[in-house]
């Protein structure tokens, strides 16, 4: 939404006490602004603290989710994947924090793909494919976030990926999915993701791929 100056010098114009009103009325209706306000006005915290705190966080939930994967299907394993990256929105929310978005995002697909690897050996293919699709739609994600990040910060990731792209390559019902939907695993071992990923992504979903 954009803002007019008559707008813009009106509300500027108004007086304090009514301005703060305004403010917190506002605030009441937006948790997460308030949440990003906190920590920016108020925590003391940088977000390289608050990165690492994220860090631990998901490091316990993996372990707590480690413990109990003999219980679980694909599909609930992928719930799990879900409310992990999901901590990991909260804390983008919240700190803008462009690097954490991508390095946590892959310390979760690294760790779950190695659940996967080594918990779910007695399940049909066909039990895997929503959960696969996922995958690769974040693979998708990351690959997208990464390129609009400094080139510099490339060099940080390289071996991660291709762990991340080993790890799809021990999974054939996973390297199979990825193929089907446009995912080029050499783009991560080899460190050769296109300067055109985000148009290659747009083009996939557009064509109806990538979808769980």
């Amino acid at each position: 939404m954009t803002f007019d100056k008559e707008f813009k010098e009106a509300i500027s114009n108004m007086p304090s006490s009514e301005k703060d009103k305004l403010i917190f009325r506002m605030l009441k209706s937006n948790p997460d602004l308030v949440r990003r306000l906190s920590f920016e006005l108020v925590s003391g915290d940088s977000v390289e603290s608050r990165r690492k705190q994220t860090q631990q966080k998901l490091e316990r939930n993996i372990v707590q989710i480690k413990q109990y994967t003999h219980y679980m299907s694909p599909g609930i394993l992928m719930m799990n994947m879900r409310d992990t990256s999901g901590i990991v929105n909260d804390h983008v929310k919240i700190t803008k924090d462009k690097y954490g978005e991508v390095s946590l995002q892959i310390y979760i697909l690294k760790e779950f793909l190695q659940i996967l690897k080594n918990s779910f050996t007695n399940y049909p293919a066909n039990r895997f494919y929503t959960i696969n699709i996922y995958i690769v739609a974040r693979i998708f994600k990351i690959m997208v976030l990464l390129k609009k990040m400094h080139e510099d910060y490339m060099a940080d990731f390289v071996d991660d990926l291709e762990i991340i792209g080993q790890l799809f390559n021990d999974n054939p019902c996973l390297i199979k999915t990825a193929v089907q939907n446009g995912l080029n695993v050499n783009w991560l071992t080899k460190n050769e993701i296109p300067d055109d990923i985000a148009k290659i992504e747009k083009d996939l979903r557009q064509r109806g791929y990538l979808k769980h």
